[in-house]
């Protein structure tokens, strides 16, 4: 997911700034650090304090500790509240915190899905910006939610187990903000 949006993100900036919602075992955000330029700036917003400890303690070196990089700055609280408070501030905004626009890890997430959490996203995205969703199945609906939003999207199967790996695919969900790409 990171190394395909830092890949459509492109050399726009030497210090681009990222945001990811949901650490999980932060493989996103070690993908995401290994891409990009010293200059970056990586905020992570995440709701559960287990997750964060469990990334700073036995599960960080399974992603080569992503929270001991200078380039990251985690913040305790749902990324909703995050993108919300935001204006025109990211680069690329990557929402991990669900199984996809239909599969909810929580009911509360699902204003991010919407014309309102799409529209406050488009906000805290610099011109030109992306909107990175991961899911684990294909959903038309979102992708024109997103277009009614204003954004250009697309969406991408990738195998879940890696580039050229057989078997489950999921769905990696583009929408760039309107502006200079």
């Amino acid at each position: 997911m990171a190394r395909l949006a830092l890949e459509r993100l492109g050399g726009r900036d030497a210090r681009p700034r990222l945001l990811i919602g949901g650490l999980g075992m932060g493989f996103t955000a070690r993908a995401a650090l290994d891409a990009l330029p010293s200059g970056a700036h990586v905020v992570i917003a995440e709701i559960a304090p287990a997750v964060v400890a469990w990334n700073r303690g036995p599960l960080g070196h399974l992603a080569a500790n992503p929270l001991e990089d200078r380039r990251v700055r985690v913040e305790m609280r749902d990324v909703g509240r995050v993108i919300a408070e935001a204006a025109a501030c990211f680069d690329a905004i990557l929402l991990d915190v669900d199984n996809g626009p239909r599969g909810l890890a929580r009911e509360a997430n699902q204003g991010l899905y919407t014309g309102a959490g799409l529209a406050a996203a488009r906000r805290a995205l610099r011109s030109g910006g992306l909107l990175v969703v991961w899911s684990a199945s294909p959903d038309g609906r979102f992708e024109k939610r997103l277009r009614e939003a204003g954004y250009a999207a697309e969406s991408l199967q990738v195998p879940a187990r890696g580039p050229g790996a057989a078997g489950t695919r999921h769905t990696i969900f583009f929408g760039r903000a309107p502006g200079a790409a």
